[in-house]
């Protein structure tokens, strides 16, 4: 076999020239448009990357934001659980303070009708006490009743501090003495010197009738009182009674 020198040259200057063609008129603008290509698709990856990581970030802005909202209304609910229930407390507490107030004011007003109502029976007892006593008294036999408070006074008399009955004593003293009923003037005499007596002299002594006084008499001067009577008997036993 022989080879053709000059067609295999030619062949290979024109696979040359070929290879030259499209290397210089195919692949670079080939290569040209694939790195233009690659670029815009960098660029486009670059972006969407960046989109991506902006929407991670605004997402987690969200989820954080979100948390925020979660963690205070937590916050708000406890703190409207705990005012809530301080209210509540509160509301108990004072309404827990009034019953009692209340309670205490009913009972206080119970305890001071109580009194004012055995006050009332007291007072009703002591009159229908002290009428009971002024209507027997009056069915009794005067003259010995009269002569049982007349020795009561010269009693009492006699009892008195001796200044006292010094004072009486005085020239220019006038005694009253006031008897339940009239006395005459025997009566009147005799208590004068009984009287007299009981004080060591005779003082000037001047004569009333009060009826009020029930029984018993009743001697009055500047400075002194002396009784012993139904009137003042009564009394006492009343005022012992309203106690």
């Amino acid at each position: 076999m022989s080879i053709d020198w000059w067609t295999l040259g030619f062949q290979t200057v024109n696979v040359a020239v070929l290879i030259w063609l499209l290397g210089h008129f195919f692949w670079k603008p080939v290569a040209a448009m694939i790195e233009a290509r690659q670029a815009a698709a960098d660029k486009v990856t670059g972006e969407a990357e960046a989109a991506r990581a902006k929407a991670d970030a605004a997402l987690a802005d969200v989820e954080k934001t979100r948390a925020g909202f979660a963690k205070e209304r937590e916050a708000i609910l406890s703190d409207a659980h705990q005012a809530a229930e301080a209210a509540r407390t509160k509301t108990l507490a004072e309404a827990q303070t009034a019953a009692e107030a209340t309670e205490a004011a009913a009972k206080a007003a119970i305890a001071k009708d109580d009194q004012v109502l055995q006050k009332a029976w007291a007072a009703r007892s002591a009159d229908l006490a002290v009428d009971i006593a002024g209507r027997l008294s009056a069915r009794m036999d005067s003259k010995a009743v009269q002569a049982n408070f007349l020795d009561d006074l010269l009693r009492e008399i006699r009892d008195l501090p001796e200044a006292a009955r010094k004072a009486v004593r005085a020239e220019d003293v006038t005694l009253e003495l006031r008897s339940a009923v009239k006395i005459d003037a025997a009566a009147r005499k005799s208590c004068g010197i009984s009287i007299g007596e009981a004080f060591g002299g005779a003082p000037k002594l001047t004569f009333k009738t009060d009826h009020k006084l029930i029984a018993g008499f009743e001697l009055h001067g500047e400075h002194l009182v002396v009784s012993s009577s139904w009137r003042a008997d009564l009394a006492a036993i009343k005022a012992d009674l309203a106690t």
